[in-house]
């Protein structure tokens, strides 16, 4: 049986995805990159630019998984090369970088494809001539992408990190959108103010309205 409400893709990250987690997330992947940064630093000049990529994607492995076990995601553990995620509500969680503008490298992983196929269930809340047929999702994917300049003469430090849920084929997204625009989102929305404000009526109003007055 189908379902009609009111759901988006944002509103279905907040509900699942605690502000805590994100905010860990997004400082381990900084701190990640940071330590690969500087395990690269004494490298020959020759392969520099190989061994930074090679450090990074260690130590931010290792930082994301640490941020994913502290939050209860249950990530396997830490072995070789192998794709790091956690499951926090819906969803599969992982993520991978990407040069500045090169979005492509993530359908590099068979393993991040075969879990893209999850958001199957929620492409028709962006694709609006499928939404009558949506039925809420029990599973689905998104990643966190380090985003990096890939030129040689800049410190090559993260441009900015995103959140971003691929189609099920992982060719396309559904959703991307900065951390720290996507962390406004769990803000609340003012309180509507009580009006306190009492009228009052003026001496002879009152009294007429109370019967009290004079004929």
């Amino acid at each position: 049986m189908t379902q009609l409400i009111k759901e988006t893709i944002p509103s279905l990250l907040v509900r699942n995805l605690p502000r805590d987690l994100i905010l860990s997330i997004e400082e381990a992947l900084i701190v990640g990159d940071q330590r690969g940064h500087t395990a690269a630093k004494g490298m020959n000049s020759g392969h520099r630019a190989n061994a930074l990529g090679q450090m990074r994607h260690f130590h931010m492995n290792e930082a994301f998984h640490g941020a994913l076990k502290s939050a209860g995601a249950n990530p396997p553990p830490i072995k070789g090369n192998g794709v790091i995620t956690g499951t926090v509500g819906i969803f599969t969680i992982g993520r991978f970088n990407i040069s500045h503008g090169i979005w492509n490298s993530g359908r590099r992983s068979q393993l991040r494809k075969q879990l893209s196929e999850a958001n199957r269930s929620i492409e028709p809340l962006v694709q609006h001539s499928l939404f009558e047929q949506y039925i809420p999702a029990t599973q689905a994917t998104a990643f966190f992408v380090a985003c990096f300049s890939g030129k040689r003469d800049q410190s090559d430090a993260a441009i900015c990190v995103q959140i971003a849920v691929p189609d099920r084929e992982m060719k396309g997204w559904l959703f991307r959108e900065s951390l720290g625009m996507f962390l406004q989102r769990y803000e609340k929305q003012p309180a509507v103010q009580q009006d306190r404000a009492k009228p009052k009526l003026k001496v002879g109003v009152g009294h007429i309205l109370s019967g009290t007055g004079s004929d």
